[in-house]
């Protein structure tokens, strides 16, 4: 993989903050926006859920899930030229008493810092999605299976003006 498509894996990894969550629901997808932040070697996205919602509930019974992150549209004429990447892999409930807890939840605020009041909300917990597999499309021509040795190569580049 070329350094060129790394900077562009992370880059689009970090400045965004939502997904399209896919998971099973009696065996047919189901697609959710949901919001998340990177662990820094890019192994775990950690997302915040309410235990109310369809897709909460489906992961409950099948852990199975898949996250899209795209690249913003720009109002280009070939919209399938836009970088995006597609994880499939496993999402883990992390519990408060989790010694991994503190800092799971210290990152997830760092880069969602508005969502500080849904962790008193007795109905939200934190999830930890854990990719297997990742398909990522640069753009025309430009379409790569990697895994997660690709990604970690990924999140040790230096990307400008990503947001945190």
């Amino acid at each position: 993989m070329k350094q060129a498509e790394l900077q562009i894996i992370a880059t689009l990894i970090r400045s965004q903050r939502h997904a399209a969550l896919g998971t099973l629901r009696d065996d047919a997808p189901f697609v959710s926006m949901v919001a998340y932040a990177v662990q820094p070697a890019f192994d775990s996205f950690l997302l915040h859920l309410s235990q109310l919602s369809p897709h909460t509930k489906q992961l409950q019974v099948d852990p199975r899930a898949s996250l899209l992150i795209t690249e913003p549209d720009d109002s280009r004429e070939d919209v399938q030229t836009l970088a995006r990447i597609t994880l499939l892999g496993f999402v883990t409930r992390i519990d408060q008493d989790n010694a991994d807890y503190a800092s799971a939840r210290t990152c997830y605020l760092t880069r969602l810092p508005a969502s500080e009041m849904l962790f008193t909300f007795a109905d939200f917990a934190l999830y930890r999605f854990a990719p297997t597999e990742v398909r990522y499309i640069g753009g025309l021509a430009r379409a790569f299976t990697l895994t997660p040795d690709h990604l970690r190569a990924a999140s040790q580049t230096v990307v400008k003006d990503s947001t945190k």
